[in-house]
């Protein structure tokens, strides 16, 4: 098993919280995680329906038969559950006393907010990062590979084809998640239109130009992508406008947390597709984009991030707070370092106190420099 990033995080959290709620993407490794870092807890899938049944019909019998050092996977398949354990976690006090995992964010998150706030540490777990790949010798020095090949755990720890593997995601998963959250009648459509949201990964999110593309109404498309991001599919990033005028963007940008996946929908199968794909650039951008808000989960250490555009053009693709610094990313898929590259990071670098701003290009190569314009980062080494 690769060791995962989160496992510090989950046991500095264990000692201080009673619940610890573990959510990610499905197939993003939970179950293998919290098996093989909590062998003294009992397991209990509420997939199962006996043990759902269970909890739904006679919710004290089941929290006295797995009163402590349980995990409850997929525990918003029964919501009322929550406000028992409550009532549990406040009368014992004791730490560690319940894992919960959960693979919908919304239904999660929901159950959380109204029966267990404060009495619950929530940690995501993604898809592989550079690091955990990287410390098994998995990470392969072409960065197209990797984008190509995808993150997911079942695709290295059972070899699975990545054609293989995402066509089974998108089919057992994607569809089954987003109908559940919400009444899709014709998978075709939104076959579509998640399809589209491929298409336009790491630039502006236009919602009309998506619906109207998709043959949908505006209210089904922001339905559709919500339901997407609470499926842990894509995430938007927001522009970066305080104290700035009304020339800037306000519009988010779009990305996947996987490139295995957005590559799949873009029917992209082979390395050689992508050194001349039209979108190459925005689909390194994603991958950078991603690996960056992966990295902060897996850390459980979360900064506010952004983009900055105007309307001339005139960009940074990631503006991070990071301890009091402000940190710009540049981000390009050539391997080859050029002057004009910083030109957006020295734009907008000059708009911030010169004393609190790092200006970062993350490039494809490999030799990290540091150069009068700013620092060059090779596209493994980020973001360290």
């Amino acid at each position: 098993m690769i060791k995962r990033n989160l496992v510090s995080a989950m046991h500095f959290l264990a000692d201080k919280y009673p619940i610890l709620a573990l959510t990610g993407p499905r197939q993003s490794g939970k179950t293998t995680l919290l098996k093989e870092m909590f062998t003294d807890y009992r397991y209990v899938s509420l997939e199962n329906p006996d043990n759902r049944n269970f909890a739904e019909t006679d919710p004290n019998g089941f929290l006295e038969m797995y009163d402590q050092k349980v995990i409850f996977d997929e525990v918003q398949q029964v919501p009322h559950l929550f406000s028992y354990l409550q009532t549990i976690v406040d009368e014992k006090n004791r730490m560690g006393q319940f894992i919960l995992s959960g693979s919908q964010n919304f239904h999660l998150m929901e159950r959380i907010t109204q029966s267990l706030a404060g009495r619950v540490a929530i940690l995501k777990l993604f898809p592989f990062d550079f690091t955990e790949l990287a410390s098994e010798g998995l990470l392969d020095e072409d960065y197209i590979v990797n984008m190509l090949k995808g993150f997911y755990p079942a695709i290295y720890d059972r070899n699975i084809p990545s054609k293989t593997f995402y066509s089974n995601y998108v089919q057992t998963y994607v569809q089954r998640d987003v109908t559940d959250l919400i009444a899709i009648k014709d998978l075709a459509t939104f076959q579509k239109f998640l399809s589209l949201c491929a298409s336009r990964a790491g630039q502006l999110l236009n919602l009309s130009s998506l619906a109207n593309e998709t043959g949908i109404t505006h209210p089904t498309a922001k339905a559709w992508l919500s339901a997407l991001e609470n499926s842990y599919i894509v995430f938007q990033l927001q522009p970066y406008h305080e104290n700035f005028s009304k020339r800037i963007v306000k519009s988010p940008k779009m990305y996947f947390y996987d490139t295995g996946l957005l590559c799949h929908l873009l029917n992209i199968r082979e390395p050689e597709q992508l050194h001349l794909h039209p979108l190459k650039g925005n689909l390194f951008e994603n991958m950078m984009i991603a690996e960056y808000v992966k990295r902060m989960h897996h850390k459980n250490d979360l900064n506010d991030i952004w983009f900055w555009r105007d309307f001339t053009g005139k960009e940074v693709d990631l503006l991070a707070f990071e301890k009091g610094i402000i940190r710009l990313f540049e981000i390009k898929a050539t391997q080859t370092i050029m002057a004009d590259l910083f030109n957006g990071l020295d734009y907008v670098g000059k708009l911030f106190n010169k004393s609190i701003v790092s200006k970062n290009l993350v490039y494809g190569g490999i030799e990290s420099q540091q150069r009068s314009y700013g620092n060059v980062i090779p596209w493994a080494k980020f973001p360290e």
